[in-house]
């Protein structure tokens, strides 16, 4: 029997069913994959389209060149552990909980992140690194794939937890996790992916107590590749105007403490860590490189969100302080951060909008049309892509917050809660009595004048007080 005709109402439907289905399967393909790559402790400036004057990074800054580089970017909290919990939550520290390096292993299992959302609603999720919010190596939810170490892990020969147990693995360890992200780019899949590749370097080795809590810096400190040991041999590092300067106008710095020298130009960090750390990130980038010529070979490098990112920053001897983050000034809290999507993000483009690690993880849920997390305090930077400009209702301050712990001496009781502005900086220790701090970042960009003991200063210091106050009260929209 021949088949029915179709009728001019069945064949409307028939279209109407093929347009939806045509739709559905368009708008799956549109949505991007996402690549977060992570590097522990990397400043803003460590790399040469950020004008570094002898810090080879060609893909890094080729990111840089094709995307955007956000000219104002900063850490919410600038220690590792915070952080990370800061970039995967879109939340503040006080918020999700993750306070400090010690080890919050229970807690980091039950965090809400954007990887938990984009595999809910059908990304290929994966996480190769260093989770570091606590020493369990375990898996994490949200993720299908997980490569992870063990707290602070090693640079060579590190142990992995993968395939279901902890294992030593032969190499160097960023070369290592770029061997994994390859793996996991060159999956047959039939849906986008997510990866978050969270480097080790350029953390040194550590030494480390069961709770996490690190006690010194282990052998061999800062491990470059063998490829790269004599790379920037005789360069000379850079200095800011504040290196090596004693900070005796911050009560907090100057204080005496047994066994540490007074702040100054003795205790600056050594050229040497400088470039061995420069050394490290060569390796980082020339992975970069491989994985975006992967992507290109699959012919998906445009349809790759590509997002670099410092967890926070780190001091080369401005101030006195060496080998160190932690603290509210500039060079610990500014942070590098670019985006490559040729979509929506205008190659070259350098938002001046203060952009922070909350704001990650809503940007990525933007860009992939997923799911928002409830009661975030960041917001997505979408809205800077365009060629409009900073949005009128852009945030004009935001809060810095660090949970004093026990590492290293010179931070004990230096605990704080922090506002800087688009001008102005104020620190507000929570355990040291009279040894706040206030800064014109217009007149003074280097932190180098507290102006808290200036009478001319009182109006502004009540006014950034209060500002502060009104942050701290602050409660993120329920639904953002």
């Amino acid at each position: 029997m021949a088949p029915a005709m179709p009728t001019p109402r069945r064949s409307a439907l028939l279209a109407l069913c093929l347009s939806l289905a045509s739709a559905g399967s368009a708008g799956a393909q549109e949505r991007p994959n996402i690549l977060l790559i992570v590097v522990d402790d990397l400043r803003f400036d460590d790399f040469g389209a950020a004008g570094h004057p002898f810090s080879k990074t060609p893909n890094i800054d080729r990111l840089a060149r094709q995307g955007a580089s956000f000219q104002n970017m900063f850490a919410v909290t600038p220690l590792c552990s915070p952080s990370r919990a800061n970039i995967l939550t879109g939340q503040q520290t006080r918020h999700h909980g993750i306070l400090d390096n010690t080890d919050r292993s229970p807690r980091s299992h039950e965090l809400q992140t954007f990887a938990r959302n984009l595999h809910d609603g059908g990304y290929r999720t994966g996480f190769i690194g260093k989770w570091h919010m606590g020493n369990d190596p375990t898996p994490r939810p949200g993720f299908d794939t997980w490569v992870a170490m063990k707290g602070q892990g090693e640079a060579i020969d590190p142990q992995l937890y993968e395939d279901g147990r902890l294992a030593r693995v032969n190499g160097y360890v960023t070369d290592i996790f770029t061997e994994r992200a390859l793996d996991f780019i060159g999956q047959k899949r039939t849906a986008p992916f997510l990866l978050m590749l969270s480097h080790k370097a350029l953390h040194p080795n550590v030494v480390q107590q069961a709770d996490g809590t690190v006690i010194s810096i282990g052998e061999g400190g800062f491990i470059p590749a063998d490829r790269h040991k004599t790379l920037y041999a005789k360069a000379l590092p850079p200095r800011r105007a504040n290196y090596g300067v004693s900070p005796l106008d911050k009560p907090a710095l100057a204080r005496r403490i047994e066994g540490l020298a007074p702040l100054g130009p003795a205790t600056v960090t050594p050229d040497e860590t400088i470039r061995d750390r420069l050394r490290m990130l060569a390796a980082v980038d020339e992975g970069l490189g491989r994985i975006m010529e992967a992507l290109e070979k699959q012919g998906v490098l445009d349809q790759t969100v590509i997002m670099l990112v410092g967890d926070n920053g780190y001091f080369y001897g401005e101030h006195g302080l060496s080998e160190e983050r932690r603290l509210a000034y500039e060079e610990s809290i500014r942070l590098p951060l670019l985006i490559r999507y040729p979509p929506k993000v205008r190659a070259g483009l350098a938002p001046a909008a203060q952009a922070l690690t909350i704001d990650i993880a809503p940007t990525i849920l933007d860009l992939a049309a997923a799911r928002p997390l409830p009661g975030i305090d960041g917001r997505s930077l979408v809205p800077l892509f365009g060629a409009g400009g900073t949005p009128s209702d852009w945030r004009r301050s935001f809060l810095i917050e660090y949970t004093t712990d026990i590492v290293f001496p010179r931070t004990l009781k230096m605990g704080y809660d922090a506002v800087r502005n688009e001008r102005y900086k104020y620190i507000r220790y929570r355990e040291l009595e009279g040894m706040d701090e206030l800064y014109d970042l217009q007149q003074d960009p280097f932190e180098l004048e507290n102006l808290m003991t200036s009478k001319s200063s009182t109006d502004l210091r009540r006014r950034m007080e209060g500002e502060l106050e009104a942050l701290l009260a602050s409660k993120p929209p329920p639904g953002r």
